[in-house]
């Protein structure tokens, strides 16, 4: 009997168990709220833009702000801190705003100015355009009863960010932060993130005072980043909001660049992914950026070696839908009040896509004047929004799923019987 010669080599499958040992600790993806991707993939068209954007401000010439427009999962908070460093990078002066909702926005200005102010102070050259942006700091800091901290030295300027008036008032204090910043040979970036959530009295304000710099042509820019009703927000607020801006909508990646945004992490740690598992998690995620992470994450922790395979894939979809139900959908579901969790639910029974208010009203039995303030309620908290009047979105990706997941007792109107719809 002749036995086949069997050898292998030790050295390499040491370092395949070297490395799948600790696979939980080389996981590339990371998803969080904001977190940084190992590969940021399919947003180099936006990033150029904002490139000729910060050189545009620096050397003097006009340019529109930039908000990013698009639904939750999509990356926006991502490329908004990008950019945010970018101008860090150009040595522009930086302010990074989260607006949640209910914070009025002079009190959410007043700290990061503050600190653009004394961060100025520390440039040589004259001083008279700083104690005069410290000044309209205080006014309106005092008129608006907002707590500061020492500034210095400054100076009184009566009549200057003390009216009142909010609208006057901060085109007064973004005015003398953007002459304070051309005195010092530089530029001021502010950064404002879930500006859906501002009052529209105090986006009016804010477009008033970028209208104004654009005006006088200072070295002052702003980034922002906010659901889809963003758009229809802004011009309600002053209609010559899409003069002033820049609208980049920031959606799912195509099918190149989601599977770039999976292969090159993996690759880079050391490991590979088959063809198919891409492809598998492509269609499922439909290129959305943060569900793309998630499925990531799931099928590295999976896979028992390299390359990971279709089935890692498919046994990574259990794991991610149960972390975006217990965290990304979940933190949204929570926020709901009774009624509003029955009228997405009513939404989620007439499957993806945009719906008529009519055709929700129908589902719970109720008239379309009914669920009027309900449905004023869920695009106020960012749940829905409307792609065109009277129809009703939702603004999560994939939540139409979640809510059949999490309410999976619901019935519609016509499935109830007399008694329950008395109820």
């Amino acid at each position: 009997m002749k036995f086949r010669k069997f050898s292998f080599n030790c050295t390499k499958l040491y370092k395949v168990f070297e490395f799948w040992d600790m696979k939980a600790a080389k996981n590339p993806f990371a998803p969080g709220a904001g977190t940084q991707p190992p590969e940021l993939t399919g947003r180099s068209g936006n990033l150029k833009s904002v490139e000729v954007v910060l050189e545009r401000v620096i050397s003097g010439k006009s340019v529109r702000s930039v908000l990013l427009i698009g639904l939750r999962g999509v990356g926006k908070t991502v490329l908004l801190n990008r950019i945010h460093k970018m101008a860090e990078e150009e040595n522009y002066e930086t302010v990074f705003i989260e607006t949640p909702e209910g914070k009025p926005l002079a009190e959410l200005l007043v700290p990061h100015l503050r600190q653009v102010l004394l961060r100025l102070d520390l440039v040589e050259g004259s001083k008279e355009k700083l104690r005069k942006a410290i000044a309209a700091l205080r006014a309106f800091a005092s008129t608006f009863e907002i707590k500061i901290g020492d500034l210095g030295v400054g100076v009184r300027a009566p009549g200057l960010a003390d009216s009142g008036s909010l609208e006057a008032d901060i085109i007064d204090l973004l005015v003398a932060v953007g002459e304070a910043a051309q005195e010092a040979s530089t530029g001021v970036a502010i950064c404002l993130d879930e500006l859906q959530y501002i009052a529209s009295n105090e986006l009016a304000a804010l477009l008033a005072g970028i209208h104004r710099i654009g005006q006088k042509n200072l070295p002052l820019v702003f980034f922002g980043a906010g659901l889809p009703q963003l758009t229809g927000l802004s011009g309600k607020a002053k209609s010559y909001a899409e003069r002033l801006f820049e609208f980049q909508k920031i959606g799912q990646l195509d099918e190149d660049d989601a599977k770039l945004a999976l292969r090159e992490p993996i690759e880079k740690a050391g490991a590979y992914i088959d063809d198919d598992a891409l492809e598998y998690i492509f269609e499922i995620t439909e290129g959305y950026p943060y569900f793309l992470q998630e499925w990531g994450a799931h099928a590295w922790n999976r896979a028992l070696g390299s390359p990971i395979t279709i089935e890692d894939a498919r046994a990574a979809t259990e794991d991610a839908i149960n972390t975006l139900d217990e965290s990304f959908f979940r933190v949204r579901f929570d926020r709901l009040t009774k009624g509003e969790k029955e009228y997405l639910r009513a939404m989620a029974e007439l499957g993806p896509g945009a719906h008529r208010s009519g055709d929700i009203a129908k589902v719970l039995g109720k008239s379309a004047q009914t669920v009027a303030p309900t449905r004023a309620n869920v695009i106020s908290k960012g749940m829905v929004y409307a792609p065109a009047y009277g129809d009703n979105a939702f603004t999560v990706p994939k939540f139409d799923e979640y809510m059949k997941r999490v309410m999976p007792e619901f019935k519609p109107a016509k499935q109830r019987k007399p008694s329950e719809t008395k109820k």
